[in-house]
């Protein structure tokens, strides 16, 4: 198999980009951008570190973020599993970027930019649930922002698409890679309980 060595020999493949791709990309957190972003619940959010690259699943309640200024956002690290893969990549190389989504959408918005690790008081008193508060907030300095087009999301009817009958649990995924150590039944069993139990920290 041979494999593209150069930009332009990647280039010559491809019809130039339309102008409506290239003129929708924003230097800000506009308010049409910003009422796009509110409204989503849900977005990846992908680093790189010397250990290579990670893509971590952000939810929340309200939107995922929110914004500090017109450059700037903030997003709350709630529990997840302690692995801390993309704090560590972002302690070690601030570039980052976000893809939020919103269920039965079929275009995303995508945010690319720096961000620093902050365990600020006050700054994560914002964050504030139920009386928990997070243990660190990601503060992303915007370099671009821009829709992404509904083609994806159109060919993989993901909005449509119910859950396979024979689809893997978490228990099998880690009872296979941890060659039947662990994943006995009981974690499918408590893992809804454990993961509701732990949506804000503790």
């Amino acid at each position: 198999m041979e494999y593209l060595q150069t930009v332009e020999g990647l280039e010559a493949l491809y019809v130039d980009a339309a102008p409506g791709s290239l003129r929708k990309v924003v230097d800000r957190i506009t308010p049409k951008y910003w009422q796009w972003i509110s409204a989503s619940r849900f977005c990846v959010l992908t680093t790189v570190g010397p250990a290579g690259t990670d893509g971590s699943p952000r939810g929340d309640d309200g939107p995922p973020v929110i914004a500090l200024d017109e450059y700037t956002l903030a997003m709350p690290d709630w529990r997840g599993n302690n692995r801390l893969d993309s704090l560590r990549n972002i302690v070690e190389d601030g570039r980052v970027s976000l893809l939020f989504l919103i269920g039965g959408e079929n275009f995303a918005v995508r945010v690319n930019g720096i961000a620093r690790l902050s365990a600020d008081d006050k700054l994560r008193a914002l964050f504030e649930k139920d009386g928990h508060i997070p243990n660190t907030v990601i503060v992303i300095k915007v370099v671009e922002i821009y829709s992404q087009c509904s083609r994806a999301l159109m060919r993989s009817g993901l909005w449509s698409q119910t859950r396979p009958a024979d689809l893997p649990t978490a228990g099998d995924l880690l009872k296979e890679a941890s060659h039947g150590d662990l994943g006995r039944p009981q974690y499918d069993r408590d893992q809804a309980k454990r993961s509701q139990n732990t949506l804000w920290n503790d």
